[in-house]
């Protein structure tokens, strides 16, 4: 086991870290999130595990940096650089979580009538709909947030209901039904 961790620990440390922060760029600059997300999310995770094993292969010298004091500096700096990250996410500011669910979040808070174009349909039709699936809907100006409340139903479930159903759109060259 002592030789895995003094010959694997810091190289599978430093790969990783490589990853986490080639992905986590990625992700700063919007370079496609959707393929950086979970790889970030997931190699970070995995980036704990080597992170123990150079830790417990280097403890002697993690100990001499706390009794010389050294250590506790960038510790103290790196929570004081991450306070205002989480303050500002649990205020819900900043660019916490992804553009998607911000947009469905907001959509769940506009009325029946504002959504009707973005659906391709009336407010009438999308109030019918809501109802006939057995929601209470009594109004156009109602949101899917005040009638997934009055229906014991998550506002997201209400709105993804009034989507239109996906045609398939037939292939080159196939003859249309």
């Amino acid at each position: 086991m002592n030789h895995f961790l003094h010959r694997y620990g810091t190289p599978l440390t430093a790969g990783l870290f490589v990853v986490s922060a080639v992905s986590g760029i990625a992700l700063f600059f919007h370079w496609a999130p959707r393929s950086f997300h979970a790889m970030h999310e997931w190699l970070s995770m995995l980036l704990l595990a080597p992170l123990a094993l150079h830790l417990w292969k280097n403890w002697k010298p993690l100990v001499a940096y706390a009794t010389r004091r050294t250590l506790y500096i960038p510790l103290a700096l790196s929570v004081v650089a991450a306070v205002p990250f989480a303050v500002l996410a649990a205020k819900g500011g900043g660019r916490a979580g992804s553009p998607a669910s911000h947009t469905v979040a907001l959509m769940t808070e506009t009325s029946l009538i504002d959504l009707a174009p973005v659906f391709r349909s009336t407010p009438e039709a999308l109030l019918r709909h809501l109802q006939q699936r057995g929601y209470k809907a009594s109004s156009t100006g109602q949101s899917p947030s005040t009638i997934g409340t009055a229906s014991a139903a998550p506002a997201s479930e209400i709105l993804f209901s009034m989507m239109p159903e996906r045609r398939s759109v037939p292939e080159a060259g196939a003859a249309a039904p």
